[in-house]
């Protein structure tokens, strides 16, 4: 049997220092899906993994796209799947951690198949959401899958303001002639692995405190001429992300700088409080808190393994 050990929980919780514990113990390798530190371009407002820790053990999917590559879900589902399968044929345990919920689905359980959309129409979409904002994606969706519109209003609403998952919705509708919701639970994706996952949480004020302290050291790091680099790219999907808007604002003279770091801060504390509601749904997840000593977690994943 062939095991994924997945760490999930939200971001600055110990995610990566636990994936490489483990990895060391299981003498194995590490498969990100962060969908943030992908890109090679970011590595400061994401986090990356320093050079010690890189080098502590082998990771896959640490920026390795850039910025102007079209890289979706989908596409990381196909090529994570192609490298897990490469990793269990030489050991049974390989690590997966990262704070993306979509993402660790992907590997988890896959998603939908969904025909192939002329790019004219994604370019179509994507042209209307600049230029009109992301309303004209919520209209286009109420309009054309006033279901799944509805679902998930009351089930997700943060999606509703999220553009790059908005634009595929209305893309999918436009370019099939058919409802977003008509291609979902079509068919049943099948692994070859059982997860483990293990979920890292602690109180609300100390995740908090902890992101608070990460945005400073970025800050201290570079962050703020990382995303001056990139500030003429700012309308680039990759970017779309807390830590660079924010600062974007600033550039454009909408905010002072302090008052951009401390928005930075308050929504990536948001984005963490979204985190442990969509990982909380997942079943069969072990929580631990962030302080429990490795040899615990371990010794889970050790019984786990057995039955």
């Amino acid at each position: 049997m062939k095991y994924l050990i997945t760490i999930v929980g939200p971001t600055a919780i110990g995610k990566t220092s636990l994936s490489i514990a483990l990895a060391k113990h299981y003498n194995c390798e590490i498969v990100s899906c962060d969908s943030r530190q992908f890109f090679k371009e970011m590595p400061i407002g994401t986090a990356v993994p320093n050079a010690e820790e890189l080098a502590s053990a082998t990771h896959h999917f640490i920026q390795n796209k850039s910025i102007f590559d079209n890289y979706t879900v989908g596409d990381f589902e196909k090529e994570a799947l192609v490298k897990l399968e490469e990793l269990f044929k030489k050991n049974n345990y390989v690590i997966l951690v990262g704070g993306s919920g979509l993402y660790v689905d992907a590997i988890l359980k896959g998603f939908d198949e969904f025909p192939d959309i002329d790019s004219t129409i994604r370019k179509k979409v994507n042209s209307n959401y600049e230029n009109l904002g992301i309303e004209y994606l919520q209209q286009q969706l109420e309009n054309l899958d006033p279901a799944y519109y509805q679902k998930t209003t009351s089930e997700n609403p943060q999606t509703l303001q999220n553009p790059q998952r908005m634009m595929r919705f209305v893309e999918v509708c436009l370019g099939t002639g058919k409802p977003y919701s008509s291609f979902l639970n079509q068919k049943k994706n099948n692994r070859n692995f059982k997860p483990i996952i293990i979920g890292l949480e602690t109180d609300r004020e100390v995740i908090y405190d902890r992101i608070n302290q990460r945005v400073d050291i970025m800050i201290n790091e570079g962050l703020l001429g990382e995303a001056e680099a990139l500030y003429p790219h700012k309308e680039l999907n990759a970017l779309q992300t807390v830590g660079y808007r924010e600062l974007f604002s600033y550039f454009d003279g909408e905010f002072t700088l302090p008052f951009a770091v401390e928005e930075i801060k308050k929504n990536t504390r948001r984005f963490s409080k979204r985190q442990l509601t969509w990982f909380k749904r997942k079943e069969n997840t072990q929580w631990f808190d962030y302080l429990t000593d490795k040899a615990e977690i371990i010794k889970y994943i050790d019984t786990q393994s057995k039955i």
